[in-house]
């Protein structure tokens, strides 16, 4: 029988192979039961956003850095093993500066629409990945419609804050969006346009070897941003959707209802409510505040796939403490139905600045000035998981009557049993895990993560 791996991460020590115990036979109360008769949802896949920064800070690396990273990316068992990633349609708050693919005003015939812009970034971007994995699955979302579109006529839809620094989007006072409103133009002629222009996207970028087999309609569909953004109501975006559904079908591209960023079910209901958009609907992607509401729309649609759309971005210093935040993300979206995990930002240079200001975090941070490149905290958390959890397992329910409740569990495919646990206090942790009919006894390191990999018929 091939051991129990065990690898465990510090803050100052990262993806360290340990040598872990047998399973051992049952002496009392276990601290932790794995529910191994009730496997849940099925994982999709792990991921992150391919962004215009993110290219711009790996292409300040010699090629041999480079191609380190994007193997440690994407390439299967090497690092991260993204295999399901996110894309914007147009400019979103990671491109160099706005712009989407038709800005020509009333052109609803889309005779000036073009890609040609992402041929110096997102093409080559993707291009790299699909070298070290050739069957990445890449699904969009547009962070803001062309600005004639939109009511305002402008990409933002909020006022810079002052927070973020000196920085100007040009937007007036009279072209603030609100929530609850709709900023895109909805009547027939422009709602069949912008199907027409999702379409002429995936069209554009199956040409160039790259498939898009997902989309969501907008990105936070709830939220005026200072960067590109646009409103909708649901009773808006269930009338897009009834354009869209049809236009994506005919190229094999599902839609998903996304991305949701409120902790209101309600704006999901309201558009599965519709007899004629609901049909369309294959998902839901939701995002940082929008965890809140995951729980209800898993509840209300158990059958209905819950991508997690976007890890909450961070303040640009990488540091322990986001990490260990992140991990409690991570739990919520895995307990309450999630069949996908996206982070947002691979790459960014050191401090991580927007070209709105805000600064973020990445998996990579590259200095400027020495050409030089480092893996984040983030990284390796999400290398506890993804590295190992494949795509195809079953989320494994935990159940512990002595509050130890910070770990997740998944059964592989090919019937390995993946365990990922944090002790987050300042002393060690003795904890003991009852698989099948044997326990799994450790002891976690003060403020640490742990995977153990427990391979098939162990525990029988």
């Amino acid at each position: 029988m091939n051991p129990i791996r065990w690898i465990t991460t510090t803050e100052h020590l990262a993806w360290q192979e340990r040598e872990a115990p047998s399973l051992s036979a049952v002496s009392a109360m276990p601290s932790v039961l794995l529910q191994l008769d009730n496997p849940q949802q099925t994982i999709e896949g792990f991921g992150a956003s391919f962004n215009e920064m993110g290219w711009d800070a790996l292409a300040l690396l010699d090629a041999d850095a480079r191609e380190d990273i994007l193997r440690d990316l994407f390439a299967p068992g090497a690092g991260l093993n993204l295999s399901l990633c996110r894309m914007p349609v147009g400019a979103n708050d990671f491109s160099r500066d706005w712009y989407s693919y038709d800005e020509q005003p009333g052109d609803l015939a889309l005779d000036h629409f073009s890609i040609e812009h992402d041929e110096q970034t997102l093409l080559p971007f993707i291009h790299a990945a699909q070298q070290q994995r050739p069957g990445l699955r890449l699904w969009a979302s547009p962070w803001s419609p062309p600005t004639w579109m939109k009511s305002n006529g402008h990409y933002a839809g909020a006022m810079p804050h002052p927070a973020f620094g000196n920085v100007q989007n040009g937007l007036r006072e009279d072209q603030v969006g609100h929530e609850g409103t709709d900023m895109f133009l909805v009547d027939d002629a422009h709602l069949t346009a912008y199907a027409r222009y999702f379409g002429r996207f995936i069209d554009a970028y199956a040409q160039r070897g790259i498939r898009i087999d997902t989309v969501m309609p907008q990105n936070e569909f709830n939220s005026a941003q200072p960067f590109p953004s646009c409103t909708w109501t649901p009773e808006s975006l269930a009338r897009f959707i009834r354009v869209l559904g049809p236009e994506m079908d005919a190229r094999d591209v599902q839609v998903f209802l996304g991305t949701l960023e409120r902790a209101d079910d309600g704006m999901v209901t309201r558009v599965l409510d519709d007899p004629e958009a609901s049909p369309w609907v294959r998902g839901l992607g939701a995002q940082w505040a929008g965890r809140g509401a995951v729980p209800f729309v898993h509840h209300d649609n158990p059958d209905l796939p819950i991508w997690q759309t976007e890890q909450e971005c961070g303040d640009g210093r990488n540091d322990w403490r986001h990490a260990r935040h992140a991990w409690q993300i991570m739990r919520a979206f895995f307990n309450n139905g999630a069949t996908a995990y996206m982070y947002w930002n691979m790459a960014l240079l050191e401090g991580g600045v927007s070209r709105w200001g805000w600064s973020q975090n990445s998996f990579v941070v590259v200095d400027p000035h020495t050409r030089e490149h480092r893996l984040t905290h983030e990284y390796q958390l999400l290398k506890h998981v993804s590295h190992l959890v494949q795509v195809g397992a079953r989320v494994v329910p935990t159940l512990s009557y002595s509050g130890f409740e910070n770990q997740l569990a998944f059964t592989n495919p090919d019937g390995s049993l993946v365990i990922v646990a944090h002790n987050d206090g300042g002393a060690p942790a003795d904890v003991s895990y009852l698989v099948g009919h044997q326990v799994l006894a450790v002891t976690l390191d003060p403020d640490s993560f742990h995977t153990f990999v427990i391979p098939p018929t162990s525990g029988d």
